[in-house]
Formats: C-alpha cells, structure tokens, sequence
C-alpha cells in the first residue's frame, strides 16, 4: 500500500485533470497519512473522489488551451483510461476516435470536447436477449425465472426489434443491464453467460457440460448481434508459434506450468483470470530466498517481469517500424533493410536511422507514434526506459494486490479488477514470451534472464552497456 501511495503521487504532478488548485495539494497531503483502515484521512479521499472525477477531461481541455502542450501519449493515456474507467467498452471508443479523426478538419479541440461529452454521458438502460442452443433441466430451473424467454416468446422478441434473420435458439434470457453503450452491455452480459456456465458445471452427470449459448446476444432497439464472449485479453505468446513447440507435449516442466496457470488470463472469467496469471509469474519469477525479513516477498516477481518487458519493448518497437517504412520509390534505408532477414538486424538498422535523425516513411499515426516513442528512447535511453518500467510495475503490482483480493478476501468486486484485467495481460504475455524465447534459444532460465534485464537497465547508456535493441541478448 504504500508503495501504491508514493507511485500515485508520482503520477499526479503532471496530471493537469487536478487543475491547480487546493485540490492536488489536498490531495497529495491525504496520500502522505499513509490511509489507514477507518482513519480520517480515508473517509476525506473517498467524499474527494466525485470531486476528481466529473469535470476531469474539462480540467484536461482547458490546460490544453492554455498551454503548454502535454505529450501526446500522455493526454492520449489520460482520455483513454477515464473514459474506460467511466465504463465506456475498448470497441466503441475505438469506433468514436476512428471516426472522428477521418473527418475533415477535425483537431485537437474537437477531440477533446466530444471525449468531455462522451464523460459526461450518463449510462442507459439496455434489454440484452442472450438466446441458447442447449440449457440443461430449463422447465425447472429457468421458467420459472422472470427473465427467461421461451423460443417463441425470443422469437417475437426478434420481430419486435427488427431482427431480420434470428438464430435458432431453444430460448434466452433477457437481461436488463445499464452501462454506457451497447457494447458495453453486451461484455457485461458475457459475464453473467460465464457465471451461469460457471454454476451449471456444478450439475450432475452430463447436464453440467451441455449449457450452450448461440455465440451472440441482440440488443433492445439494434439489429445488429454483437459477440457474446469478451475480447481477448493479449496475452500472446508467440515464440510457441515461432518456435514451433506449441504442440510439443516432450517436456513437461516449470515453465509448461506456467503456460497452463495463465492461460485463463486470455479470456477466462475474472477469478481464474487474476488467480492464475498471478500464479503463472510467482512461478517463475520468485524464490524462496526472496521472503523474510527485510525482503521484498513474492511481489517481487512483479517487478521482475516489469523489467523483462520494458528490456523487449524496444527492440518489438523497432521491429515493427523496420517492416512499415515503404517508401514510394526505393531509398538507402528500404535497400538496406531488404538486406536482413533477421529481426534483430532490422531492428539495428532502424535504430541507427532514427538516431542519425532519418524521418521513416511511414503511413499510420500510430506508427508516427511510435517512430516518436523511439526517438525518445534512443536519445536517453535510462531516462525513458526507467519511466516505462515504473508504470508496468504499477501494472503488474496490481495484478499482485487483485490475486490477493481474489484469493484471500475471496472476491471479484474489487474497484481496479476490470482495469487489472484491461492492462495486463498484455504485459503478461510479453513477459512469458520472452521467457519461452530464451528458453528455446538460449537455455537461459526466467530468474537468470531477469537478472540480466535488471544489470541491461541500470546500464543503458553506459559506454559499457548494452544497446536498446539487445538488452535481453
């Protein structure tokens, strides 16, 4: 916890959505009692929260008016995740920043006074029809309930809302659920889909196994189905593929272990989910030498991965940029880059490009986003690099403090699970793919390769260190 406190006080100087009033000084003050359990101090933050909250992105635009100009990662990471926090789904505002940056004209400002509406936006009542293919012992268990829909009671559904090809389905339920927009309502309903497959494993014989849901749920007023199973989480291990171990089952060992713990964190339920990734990195990233008194304990193993993913950033980064640039017509880098087939090699040439100060010739802002992000690291690579691996700490310390919530207090209602779950598992797969990688190249183990990122960090930029494209080397 107190961790948590100094890493939130870091993240609030630059954060212009507190203003510059007594509310930042207030604020910080709160943080440095420490919050006790039942202290004044905690009662104070939770009656301050609303205070922070409404009018955060109006506090973000009006900075932005007056100047200077934030980076545009950190306005972007500001917009993004309160509007997720808020409950807003990835998919629509996806949708809504895709649009509005193909209209024409459209600027900064314009962003911003659509992300202050989208805040302010209150949530909706949506009727979600979720219909199934196969709902073991539904005269007894589900009749009876006032949400569940007969086939043709669903069927008429359908009709009503203008659904022109319905499914087959034995049946649905029709789940009132209030969120921000429908996408929204649809992933809050795979939930309730995953908790109901949840209880009827509890069955038995062969009931427990045959509850089937059609793929897809409808909502009240759109004709349009939307997946009824949430998004992958990220977490891609892609060296199995590469490597191509993925259906080797010749060994059997800590690290396959781990690969079998996390993989609920794909896209299991929550409980799995948070239980078993956690689990996945203690596994391999901790020690017993690492508890007792005066040590760091099993968290540590948060810190651990944090570093292994911020030493593969880059060199992923560059990759990337490296098979983007296409020029027009063929230039010296295009020619040279044609050259290597190695990754790495590509990596290096690109590094080398941006240094000298080359401009890339690539088409995506996204790209352009990250060309900048390099740009930055190149130029001073501890600086960066030590503030990337502060914020995945944060992320996977979560991770930790959630398993805990999960396993101990024996919940899923924590307030940051759904942000635990939205930031990382990404991480989580970056991390184990650099460990299976290492594993089948090198034969280096996961707490070895970890100690290696740790010396890579505390010496880029050093003459005697290692370059940005080859910190896990």
């Amino acid at each position: 916890m107190t961790w948590y406190l100094h890493g939130l006080e870091r993240q609030l100087g630059p954060d212009r959505g507190l203003g510059d009033s007594k509310l930042r000084r207030h604020l910080t003050g709160l943080l440095r009692s420490g919050l006790g359990a039942n202290s004044p101090e905690r009662r104070q933050l939770g009656q301050l929260l609303p205070s922070i909250t409404i009018g955060y992105l109006d506090r973000w635009r009006d900075a932005v008016d007056a100047g200077p100009l934030p980076s545009a990662e950190r306005l972007a990471r500001a917009i993004a995740t309160h509007l997720l926090d808020l409950g807003h789904s990835s998919g629509q505002l996806h949708r809504w920043a895709r649009e509005l940056s193909q209209k024409p004209g459209a600027t900064l400002g314009d962003l911003l006074d659509e992300a202050c509406a989208l805040a302010r936006r209150p949530d909706t009542a949506y009727e979600v029809l979720v219909p199934f293919i196969s709902l073991p012992n539904h005269d007894q268990l589900a009749v009876p309930l006032p949400e569940w829909r007969n086939a043709t009671r669903a069927a008429e559904w359908f009709t009503a809302n203008g659904v022109i090809q319905p499914p087959r389905q034995y049946g649905a339920f029709l789940f009132p659920i209030t969120a921000k927009d429908p996408t929204a309502a649809a992933r809050a309903a795979g939930t309730l889909v995953q908790r109901l497959q949840a209880r009827a494993s509890y069955a038995r014989g062969e009931a427990s196994s045959r509850i089937e849901p059609v793929g897809q749920v409808w909502i009240g007023g759109h004709d349009r189905a939307l997946p009824v199973a949430p998004p992958s989480r990220g977490v891609d291990v892609l060296s199995l593929v590469r490597e191509r171990t993925m259906y080797s089952t010749s060994s059997q060992d800590l690290l396959d272990d781990a690969l079998e713990m996390a993989a609920p964190l794909n896209a299991g339920p929550p409980a799995p989910a948070i239980s078993g990734g956690w689990s996945a990195i203690e596994s391999l990233l901790s020690h017993a030498a690492d508890t007792g008194q005066g040590k760091p304990g099993r968290v540590v193993a948060a810190d651990r991965l944090a570093a292994l993913v911020t030493c593969s950033w880059p060199r992923a980064e560059l990759t990337t940029l490296s098979w983007r640039h296409t020029p027009s017509s063929p230039d010296a880098l295009s020619v040279e880059l044609s050259q290597h087939t190695k990754n790495i090699d590509r990596s290096r040439v690109v590094a080398d490009a941006l240094a000298s100060g080359q401009v890339l010739a690539t088409r995506s802002s996204s790209d352009t986003a990250a060309r900048q992000r390099m740009v930055a690291v190149l130029a001073n690579p501890y600086r960066e690099l030590c503030d990337v691996r502060a914020v995945f700490e944060g992320v996977l310390r979560r991770l930790y403090r959630q398993r805990n919530i999960v396993v101990h207090g024996g919940t899923t209602a924590s307030v940051a699970m759904e942000a635990t779950l939205r930031t990382a598992p990404p991480l989580v797969g970056a991390g184990l793919d650099r460990i299976v990688h290492s594993k089948l190249q090198t034969g280096i183990g996961p707490l070895e390769l970890a100690a290696r990122a740790a010396n890579s960090l505390e010496l880029i930029g050093d003459p005697l260190g290692p370059q940005v494209v080859s910190m896990l080397e």
